[in-house]
């Protein structure tokens, strides 16, 4: 029976976004496993037949020290379950499963960047001075026969490829994590003051300042809208808006804050449009979640974004920090119903075609079987 790992930072990041995966492995005659940090999910996981390895990994780290804690607790994992085939999520996750499988002797590796993140998408100093160290491990992550880099946009792979971080004979591309679109589903509308909601993570490169300065706008102009943050602050990312600022704009009466919701198709249910003004993206889940339900979206015409929309179609994609344009674009969704309608129809249909969990399960275990040298 072949043995597969995956190695996640967040046991709810899993739930979320790869356990379908699991479950299509084990359908498929593999034993799963799973290294990643428990919070509270470890039940669901184990219920959906993964063993469960806890990792205390310090995501964000830069502690040579905690560091190395996490590969010793990687290896220890990895020797006891003896894996045919890793499938690693995001930058620190991959780096690190690259030495636990060189420590270990495993060559099959499966390494998946649903964006290339702060270090790659940003002008600060600290991004630029990590770039190249970061690129160089990434280059050696990847050096490998049967080592395969799945990426979620075009313009990352040129990315990648343009900094000769990645050949293109490695990387495979799958669109999204994708959607249960069983789940995630239109609703019926309810005749309220129309809802704007931006769901994500409360970071600055989220567009969380951009979205806030909209509702203002919106607001002094008396359009008739609320304007909901549904997320938390990340604190392990130099992105993460700190909490005085968003107990200010609530206090101020600029917008509402939700926090993190498990329910999310019941607050899709809520909202009259999605608006996530993100500076960058692999292919944004709540992007794609948000037009399964059947909502409009607007974004900024930026990587991963611009995948998730067809402008004029399904939502609105406006130039990157233009926010006179953003504040257009919700206010001309706010005043046409219709138009709302229209879109959110396009929005599942485009979903329904591109974007769902079976198909994403499709195309991974392809890359599986291709690197394990399956039929």
């Amino acid at each position: 029976m072949t043995r597969l790992l995956f190695v996640v930072s967040e046991d709810w990041f899993f739930v979320s976004h790869r356990l379908h995966l699991a479950q299509t492995a084990i359908q498929e005659g593999f034993q799963v496993a799973l290294l990643t940090r428990i919070a509270d999910q470890r039940a669901k996981i184990e219920q959906a037949g993964v063993t469960v390895f806890d990792w205390q990994l310090e995501r964000g780290s830069r502690n040579p020290l905690l560091e190395f804690k996490a590969l010793i607790g990687l290896v220890r994992a990895m020797r006891a379950f003896r894996p045919d085939l890793i499938h690693a999520v995001a930058m620190q996750p991959v780096l690190h499963a690259t030495a636990g499988a060189w420590l270990t002797g495993v060559r099959r590796r499966v390494l998946a960047l649903s964006g290339l993140g702060f270090v790659f998408s940003s002008a600060k100093l600290r991004a630029r001075l990590l770039r190249p160290p970061l690129s160089a491990a990434l280059r050696l992550a990847l050096n490998g026969e049967h080592t395969r880099l799945i990426l979620q946009n075009p313009d990352d792979c040129r990315v990648l490829v343009d900094a000769k971080v990645a050949r293109p004979g490695c990387i495979r591309m799958i669109r999204s994590s994708g959607v249960d679109t069983s789940v995630f589903l239109p609703g019926t509308g309810q005749p309220s003051t129309p809802l704007v909601i931006l769901p994500g993570r409360m970071l600055w490169d989220k567009g969380v300042g951009e979205f806030v300065s909209c509702a203002r706008a919106l607001k002094a102009a008396k359009v008739p809208a609320r304007f909901a943050l549904v997320g938390d602050p990340d604190l392990r990312n130099p992105e993460s808006v700190p909490l005085a600022r968003l107990h200010q704009w609530v206090d101020e009466g600029v917008v509402e804050w939700w926090g993190r919701r498990a329910d999310m198709p019941a607050v899709l249910a809520q909202a009259d449009i999605v608006c996530l003004p993100s500076y960058r993206e692999g292919l944004p889940l709540a992007l794609l979640e948000a037009a399964s339900c059947g909502l409009p979206i607007v974004t900024f015409d930026v990587p991963g974004c611009r995948e998730a929309v067809e402008h004029g179609r399904t939502g609105f994609l406006v130039p990157f920090g233009d926010q006179g344009m953003l504040n257009e674009a919700i206010a001309s969704l706010l005043a046409d119903e219709s138009m709302r309608r229209g879109f959110g129809d396009a929005g599942r249909d485009k979903v329904l075609r591109e974007f769902t969990r079976e198909r994403v399960a499709r195309e991974t275990l392809a890359v599986w079987k291709e690197v394990l040298g399956l039929p």
